[in-house]
């Protein structure tokens, strides 16, 4: 059966983000702050949160549930009551450093997105995040491609940001985006650089799609990756159509 739709994570697949920088920045603020009485009783350090950290137990988590995850990683005593601060500290450097455009977007990634569209795909934006929208919005296709507009604009269907019941692992989102575009899970192929994502897209009954941007390969190949790439320039569109997912030089 061929594929007849791509679905896009945003943050690590699309752009670069500046959510690690602001998940972190935030708790050492907190940490050595506000919260500098529990930090004794925590297992928190200044050079405790690590990208393989925000890979682990951050990465495409919603807001708080990230939130959540990271306090009770590090040992934050009463962290169910300290969450709302901290997703809210964290939400107001990462806008800080939208708005400053420190960010950058992956090329590859763009690229790829053009030439999906370009080969009759249909295609979604589907993450988490309720900050994508301003990423999207901030890319321009000139900058990589010969179209023109905004990232955002090309998407046939933008899901990020929403609420839904269930994070990743948990599908939710991503068979909400097929049923969106009008395609049949088996018939999409996921795009993701995190292990809840790829293990979503499969609990999904869709194809994924790893782009390791961090050495991770393996971890996401554990996670069920049908494949996994470093660039996606080396994904082989024409293949797609066919119902194959491969590199060009397979």
């Amino acid at each position: 059966m061929s594929f007849a739709a791509v679905i896009f994570d945003v943050d690590g697949v699309l752009v670069d983000s500046p959510h690690e920088r602001a998940w972190r920045d935030a708790l050492a603020d907190l940490m050595t702050g506000p919260w500098s009485d529990v930090r004794d009783r925590s297992r928190w350090t200044p050079d405790g949160f690590t990208p393989e950290v925000y890979r682990s137990v951050l990465s495409g988590k919603p807001r708080a549930e990230g939130a959540s995850a990271c306090l009770e990683y590090f040992g934050v005593p009463d962290a169910a009551e300290r969450v709302e601060e901290y997703s809210v500290h964290k939400q107001a450097l990462l806008e800080r450093l939208i708005d400053a455009r420190r960010f950058d977007a992956y090329a590859d990634a763009v690229r790829f997105v053009a030439a999906v569209r370009a080969a009759g795909f249909a295609t979604a934006a589907a993450s988490s995040s309720k900050n994508a929208h301003r990423f999207l919005r901030a890319v321009r296709m000139e900058d990589f491609t010969a179209d023109s507009g905004p990232l955002l604009d090309v998407f046939d269907v933008d899901l990020s940001g929403r609420d839904f019941a269930h994070g990743k692992p948990d599908p939710e989102i991503f068979v909400t985006a097929a049923a969106e575009l009008g395609v049949p899970p088996q018939r999409c192929v996921v795009v993701e650089d995190a292990v809840s994502g790829m293990q979503a897209a499969k609990a999904g009954g869709m194809a994924a799609l790893g782009v390791a941007r961090a050495g991770d390969e393996e971890e996401l190949r554990v996670a069920g990756a049908d494949l996994v790439v470093t660039d996606l320039g080396s994904v082989d569109v024409a293949a797609l159509g066919e119902g194959r997912l491969t590199c060009t030089d397979a």
